[in-house]
């Protein structure tokens, strides 16, 4: 019963992006100007050059949600298929409206991030829902942490 009731709370509103890619919802989390909506875009391309499939879940404001014993993200409504390009703009894009998240990205300050990490803080918990987690600089190039991403969930989806 305990756990049927903690599936059934609101969802929770967090200031990030998401990205699918195949079946894995990733969430990036950072500060403003952190690089979140780059490093979504520099995933999605990264991804499709890999011959998977990958699309935008939402950028800016993320609501999560416990369903299942699994973390759900879902993008804002009044915002869904836009993400922005600093330089340009908002884009439309396409988009799917939810994933199951499987991976989240901590876009830190290269002083807050650990060369190597602990096993402690390869993973993260959101909403009850322990997952993988993997902290990258934000100074760095969004392709280049893109593959970074990209090897790690391929990681978290053998474990």
């Amino acid at each position: 019963m305990r756990a049927a009731a903690a599936d059934d709370a609101g969802p929770v509103s967090i200031h990030a992006s998401a990205v699918v890619v195949g079946e894995s919802g990733i969430l990036i989390r950072g500060a403003s100007g952190a690089g979140k909506s780059s490093l979504a875009l520099g995933l999605i391309s990264a991804a499709e050059r890999g011959g998977r499939f990958a699309r935008l879940i939402g950028d800016d404001r993320i609501e999560i949600r416990r369903r299942g014993g699994r973390l759900v993200a879902r993008g804002h409504a009044r915002i869904g298929g836009k993400v922005e390009r600093r330089g340009q703009g908002i884009l439309a894009m396409n988009y799917e409206p939810a994933a199951v998240a499987r991976l989240v990205v901590d876009l830190l300050a290269p002083r807050d991030t650990p060369r190597y990490p602990e096993d402690a803080q390869a993973y993260v918990e959101l909403c009850g829902v322990s997952l993988p987690a993997l902290a990258l600089r934000n100074d760095a190039a969004a392709y280049d942490s893109a593959l970074n991403v990209l090897a790690r969930l391929q990681q978290a989806e053998t474990i």
